[in-house]
């Protein structure tokens, strides 16, 4: 699972899980929270970890964030983390695949902070995500 900030392709947090379940969605939404502050709308897609009671007292207790779905079948609607996913694959797993899950996790550690801190985003006019994404921070006032 990952968190990412959508103007600026910034990933503010992910882990990874064997079972994904609703309770492990919640602390990853919540550690995500707690380091950078809550979103004013969160989106997922409707998988049932999403659609719990335990993920959706999270985000709209917890967070104080509303929560927003994709409509059945239109993975167009979550296209940002559907193209992360697809280059986390392409770029890394496919290409080495880990031996166990302290690889995977080591490997994917180094991959999403090159892609935060290295990787350059024509969409972002060659900037990097990390950049973008602390540049606009500053622009955003505190809630007191």
């Amino acid at each position: 699972m990952a968190i990412i900030d959508l103007k600026s392709r910034y990933v503010l947090n992910w882990s990874v899980s064997n079972t994904m379940d609703a309770k492990w969605c919640a602390e990853v939404l919540l550690e995500a929270v707690r380091l950078h502050g809550a979103p004013k709308i969160l989106n997922t897609d409707q998988g049932s970890q999403f659609t719990s009671e335990v993920f959706a007292e999270a985000v709209i207790t917890e967070s104080k964030s509303a929560l927003s779905m994709d409509g059945k079948g239109r993975a167009i609607d979550n296209v940002f983390i559907e193209r992360l996913w697809r280059s986390v694959k392409y770029e890394y797993i496919y290409l080495n695949p880990p031996a166990d899950g302290l690889e995977l996790y080591k490997g994917l550690k180094h991959w999403f902070n090159d892609y935060n801190t290295v990787r350059r985003h024509k969409a972002l006019d060659g900037q990097v995500p990390a950049k973008v994404y602390s540049a606009n921070k500053r622009l955003i006032p505190k809630a007191a």
